[in-house]
């Protein structure tokens, strides 16, 4: 793509998720992930009706009677955007590409942040770390992160959930809230490390794919080409049989991913290419609430 073909998507996308974060977004990201990392702030004796969770067993044992820990909210988060860039996500088949459609989520999600005087960085993955953009505020900062969004070119083609988790866990030392956008299509379980992930982190999961992956059309022979693995081959979509399959195989990923998720204790949507993201990340954020 032309530099001024990327400054010019650039723009548009600014001017079209700016515009969602401020009005639609704003006061249901901050009260949807406010609050979401605490810090402790000072000691008090004990009340009644005090968690007794909360206390603070050193100084208690110091002034022979009960002090408790008191925690604030953290008025500044961290945003992390955790973004697949494999190539299973350059598919589309009706109003978008997927990865069009992620990238517009995530310059949502990362305008919501820089409205709430959050940081937002951002971890480029495949099957490995392609870029690590550490968090910064501001709108420079933004356009930055959008223009890689729209022009990077990932090295590998594959999917490695797990690394990615992996490296957010290492790399990211504060707590955090993490938005990780992919299509979830990896052969390898990941469920352990999100787990690690989201008990130091907040992990947010949001899906993006195509319907094609979830229903094959009535069209006869087809030539497929696996976008990770580069293999092609045709098959006959006319058979009322591989289409059942294919459907099959595409309802018991989805259970396994949200039977994941679920144990995991993460939040998740997904959103296909020819949705409303705008209405499935409400729907995300009021969940929260």
């Amino acid at each position: 793509m032309e530099t001024s073909d990327i400054l010019k998507r650039v723009r548009q996308i600014e001017i079209k998720t700016r515009g969602l974060s401020n009005n639609i977004f704003a006061g249901q990201y901050h009260t949807a992930f406010k609050g979401r990392g605490m810090t402790f702030s000072e000691v008090r004796e004990y009340q009644y009706g005090d968690d007794v969770r909360d206390i603070n067993w050193n100084v208690t044992a110091r002034f022979n009677r009960p002090y408790v820990k008191v925690f604030e909210e953290e008025r500044e988060l961290t945003v992390m955007l955790l973004v697949d860039v494999s190539n299973s996500l350059d598919f589309g088949t009706d109003k978008q590409f997927a990865n069009e459609m992620l990238t517009e989520i995530a310059a949502t999600l990362a305008f919501s942040a820089i409205q709430n005087n959050d940081k937002i960085g951002v971890i480029f993955f495949s099957d490995r770390i392609e870029k690590y953009i550490p968090p910064k505020k501001g709108r420079k900062h933004i356009l930055y992160i959008i223009r890689e969004l729209i022009d990077f070119k990932a090295e590998s083609q594959r999917t490695d959930v797990k690394q990615a988790l992996e490296f957010l866990t290492n790399v990211q030392k504060r707590r955090c809230t993490a938005f990780m956008l992919s299509d979830f299509i990896d052969s390898k379980d990941y469920k352990d490390t999100l787990t690690i992930a989201n008990r130091k982190h907040d992990v947010v999961a949001i899906q993006i794919y195509d319907r094609r992956l979830a229903d094959l059309p009535d069209v006869g022979l087809m030539k497929v080409k696996d976008a990770e693995t580069g293999y092609e081959q045709y098959i006959d979509t006319s058979s009322k049989k591989l289409r059942e399959a294919h459907r099959n195989w595409w309802s018991e990923r989805q259970e396994k991913m949200l039977r994941t998720f679920n144990m995991c204790n993460v939040d998740n949507v997904s959103v296909r290419t020819d949705g409303d993201y705008v209405k499935a990340l409400l729907n995300l954020f009021a969940k929260r609430n």
